[in-house]
């Protein structure tokens, strides 16, 4: 009787333990990580490589709409400013969802727009992998969609 009720106990903490969580952001957390994601989207629109280098981690990486990945700050500092300058225009990021993985990591996903030199505007989604070290949001990994249309 005694291993069936340690067996069941073990079960339902075993549970606990492994189900996946689903951590809603505190206010704070939501205010910094828009900050984040604002100063991001300044950041490019001014090619601001000082901004730039202040907010993403060191590792950071990239994987951008035409499949080019870039890995490190200084390839994906580069590379956006390669690409502000072959492009050019207004981007705007809307976040539309922030998931807590735990208290100091999040998936932030954002509606990106472009609006170009001739007024149209591209449509994608951005979807920034957010760390805190010591209270401090970084961007950790970028991942830029094109939606085929189709």
């Amino acid at each position: 009787m005694k291993s069936i009720l340690l067996f069941t106990l073990f079960n339902i903490s075993s549970l606990y333990v492994l189900h996946g969580q689903n951590l809603v952001p505190t206010e704070k957390q939501r205010i910094d990580l828009q900050v984040l994601i604002d100063k991001y989207s300044q950041a490019r629109e001014n090619r601001d490589t000082l901004l730039l280098k202040n907010i993403l981690s060191r590792d950071v990486d990239q994987l951008v709409s035409t499949g080019e990945w870039r890995n490190g700050i200084a390839s994906s500092v580069q590379g956006m400013l390669r690409s502000s300058a072959t492009s050019p225009g207004t981007r705007t990021l809307t976040i539309e969802k922030i998931r807590m993985l735990n208290s100091t990591s999040a998936i932030v996903d954002c509606k990106y727009e472009i609006q170009n030199t001739d007024g149209s505007i591209r449509k994608m989604w951005s979807t920034f992998i957010a760390v805190s070290d010591k209270g401090v949001w970084k961007i950790s990994a970028i991942r830029n969609m094109l939606p085929s249309g189709g």
